[in-house]
């Protein structure tokens, strides 16, 4: 009997001995796995996007504030309720960790409702092709305000930015074009800033366009030929003065009677606005001469015969 006893405990030992080394395999191969899995998946983890355009503006965050605070506090002190903080923050949640091509007008519209103001009567400027001249413009006559000149032109102005799905959330290398997508987040937000600055024009309001470019004045693709025009309440505005100014020396590629600006003018027409065009609007292009001042374009009179 002690001799079958004994065989029967050198089995359950054996036994014992088989099944922890069966667990030990099992567990050496679950580490094994999970190495892999892990390994694997850095391997797979996602990538910044890559796109045809600058990245994000570097230090962003500071850009957007420094513009904020100085456009309230030093340029327009009336606006001291605006809350820069809750505006950046509201920017940055409309882009951050987001595909670039997937941006919806929802994502801008808290951060339209924070830093809208009223803009006052007969103020509006409007422009297409004629930037640098109209901003030279609206900074030496303070009568007028293009969309670059309220809160959120100002702190948008020149400044890039958009997001990616993987970390941190914000791609500083490369951004999309508008070719590359329409739905980005530059061409949404300048989109809907131009609705919200053309809904708020009355009185009178003005448009800078160039006659100087070849393809025409006008174009029906721009921000203001497919978006500000159509958003503009006749209710509102009384008239739209349009001044077409030329290079100084040219080329006159276009007056007021020129075929883009008589499509224009025949739309605003459709919609019941007053229309004045005035080629080569004096004011302006009196700002033009002051680089070009013994042009012939510049004199301020001529010999009568």
């Amino acid at each position: 009997m002690p001799l079958l006893q004994g065989s029967a405990r050198a089995r359950q030992r054996t036994v014992l001995l088989v099944g922890i080394a069966v667990l030990l395999a099992a567990l050496v191969l679950a580490v094994v796995l999970a190495s892999l899995l892990t390994h694997g998946r850095r391997e797979v983890s996602p990538k910044m996007l890559k796109w045809k355009d600058r990245g994000t503006t570097k230090n962003l965050q500071e850009v957007i504030l420094g513009r904020c605070y100085n456009y309230i506090t030093a340029q327009h002190p009336e606006l001291g309720d605006k809350d820069c903080l809750k505006i950046w923050e509201s920017l940055k949640d409309a882009f951050i960790y987001k595909n670039p091509c997937n941006i919806t007008p929802e994502d801008y519209q808290p951060l339209m409702e924070l830093a809208s103001h009223p803009i006052p009567c007969n103020k509006s400027l409007f422009w297409s092709k004629t930037g640098d001249l109209v901003h030279r413009y609206t900074k030496s006559n303070q009568n007028f305000l293009t969309l670059e000149d309220t809160l959120l032109g100002y702190m948008a102005d020149r400044v890039s930015w958009c997001g990616d799905p993987s970390a941190p959330g914000i791609n500083y290398e490369s951004c999309p074009k508008r070719n590359e997508c329409e739905s980005n987040p530059g061409s949404v937000f300048w989109k809907m800033a131009s609705k919200m600055f053309a809904e708020a024009a009355c009185g009178v309001v003005q448009v800078m366009l160039n006659g100087s470019v070849e393809a025409g004045a006008f174009r029906s693709s721009s921000i203001f030929g497919s978006i500000e025009i159509f958003n503009l309440d006749p209710d509102k505005v009384t008239e739209v003065h349009i001044w077409l100014m030329q290079n100084i020396g040219g080329p006159q590629s276009e007056s007021c009677s020129g075929q883009s600006i008589q499509r224009l003018i025949s739309i605003l027409e459709e919609r019941n606005f007053k229309i004045i065009c005035e080629d080569n609007y004096r004011p302006v292009q009196l700002l033009q001469c002051v680089h070009n001042p013994d042009h012939t374009d510049c004199r301020l009179c001529t010999n009568s015969s």
